[in-house]
């Protein structure tokens, strides 16, 4: 384990890879845009071809892929109680898997140009496996999935990493995908749209807007780095020092690597989830979509009647690189953009991250570990001052204490061009160490241990973990 820990580790220092430079992704992805026709348009509910109306659902007639349900929520949870809303019911746990291999010493990952209905700039770069239970099967008549076999035939000493996680728990219904990444030591053909990057090229590469997507975020945010003594970690950052390297990288790498300094144990993080799993109650009932209360269904959008939140339209897709070229599907377009932000401090000499517990209606456990700041659901712009802790300071922090800012999108296979500006943000003095009810300070390495396991971190808390480089 330790062995595989380093070889995660070194592919994150690499800021090169052997076969395309770093600088030059974004335009191989455009490249690979411009050879494809893409077309994507909204379209009336009716001309859903294949989708029906039945039950008070928009569902596949196959009973397959996934369906737009309606809820209704009752919870104890905040100041408000009960509502309705769409929600995505999709109960298949599909893949998200890389395929590794090492060159030059380092470990490489094959990832794949992906193009989808829903994205910012249309392509982006996804794992090397991205498919639901529906595509592989060949419910829609197309073809498998490129490298599906790898995975289904993947022996257990291949398999780095194997979790089952959650997607967005305010539009999806206890919805998980299968997180792997199985390492092949023989070599296979790059197919067409592939290439091979280390670890740490995809993290540079999310400092640009929607270049990576949601599933590549996912999956490397769970990659184990593992725990090293404290002279191990100060020779790991002096081999890794360049002019590039700042003091936050640093940090980063000690709070990643060291079990000690925190300001909780892991056993007072469980305790504290478990109290309030305890306290709180989440009760979802199913009702039909044209008796969801505040909500209008006309012939091609359900829209909250405000405005607000999001809303359920239909489109017709035409894509020319795909297992199936043409086809239709309801998807989710939000409101307004979101922000998603950590706020970590150095607490006795180590990085802390504030983490909040968050009860979402489509959480598989009730309330999962969530960013500092998660507004996605409403227009956090014009949000209360002093309703929601730390957006206040997130927005008017100073430039130099921003670590990471960028806009990322959403699953663009259900999301209608979704975006939601990402930060990390490093607070001083000026942040106190007590917190909020609902928040814990966490190190980096106690997430990663969290990450480990089912259903602690939400996927907008991934996203933001997997964007935190070394380099």
């Amino acid at each position: 384990m330790a062995h595989l820990n380093f070889q995660f580790l070194r592919s994150s220092f690499a800021p090169e890879g052997a076969y395309i430079k770093t600088g030059q992704v974004a335009n191989w992805l455009s490249e690979r845009k411009d050879h494809v026709d893409i077309k994507v348009s909204k379209i009336p509910f009716h001309k859903l071809d294949l989708w029906r109306f039945l039950d008070g659902r928009i569902g596949h007639e196959s009973g397959n892929f996934f369906s737009i349900d309606g809820i209704h929520v009752n919870t104890n949870w905040g100041t408000i109680s009960e509502w309705d809303q769409p929600i995505i019911n999709q109960h298949e746990i599909g893949y998200l898997g890389f395929i590794v291999r090492e060159f030059d010493g380092i470990l490489h990952f094959l990832t794949q140009a992906k193009i989808e209905p829903g994205n910012m700039n249309y392509v982006q770069l996804s794992p090397t496996l991205q498919a639901t239970r529906s595509n592989y099967m060949q419910v829609h008549k197309g073809h498998k999935p490129q490298y599906l076999e790898y995975f289904q035939n993947a022996r257990n000493d291949q398999i780095l990493l194997d979790q089952l996680q959650s997607e967005q728990g305010a539009r999806f219904l206890k919805k998980r995908n299968r997180n792997i990444i199985i390492r092949i030591d023989e070599e296979i053909p790059v197919h067409d749209g592939f290439i091979w990057l280390t670890l740490g090229q995809i993290k540079q590469l999310m400092s640009s807007d929607n270049l990576v997507n949601m599933d590549t975020r996912t999956v490397i945010s769970g990659i184990p780095f593992g725990i090293f003594e404290p002279e191990v970690i100060d020779f790991f950052n002096f081999l890794n020092h360049n002019p590039r390297t700042r003091e936050i990288h640093r940090l980063f790498l000690k709070s990643a690597l060291s079990d000690t300094g925190g300001l909780h144990t892991v056993e007072n993080i469980i305790t504290f989830l478990a109290k309030l799993k305890s306290a709180y109650d989440l009760q979802i009932r199913r009702i039909p979509l044209d008796r969801l209360e505040d909500w209008n269904f006309d012939h091609s959008e359900i829209y909250r009647k405000d405005r607000r939140f999001f809303k359920v339209i239909g489109v017709e897709v035409e894509i020319s690189n795909r297992e199936v070229v043409t086809w239709t599907q309801p998807m989710v377009e939000p409101a307004q953009e979101g922000l998603c932000a950590f706020v970590c401090k150095e607490i006795n000499g180590i990085l802390h991250f504030a983490v909040q517990a968050k009860l979402e209606c489509g959480n598989h456990d009730i309330i999962e570990f969530a960013p500092t700041v998660q507004c996605l659901t409403g227009n956090y712009r014009q949000t209360k001052e002093g309703t929601l802790p730390f957006l206040e300071y997130v927005l008017n922090v100073k430039d130099d204490r921003i670590v990471y800012d960028s806009m990322q999108s959403e699953e663009g296979g259900r999301f209608y061009r979704e975006q939601n500006r990402n930060m990390i943000v490093l607070g001083g003095e000026e942040v106190p160490v007590e917190l909020p009810d609902h928040y814990i300070w966490m190190t980096l390495s106690q997430l990663f241990t969290f990450l480990k396991f089912n259903n602690y971190l939400n996927i907008q808390a991934r996203s933001l973990i997997a964007a935190i480089s070394f380099t």
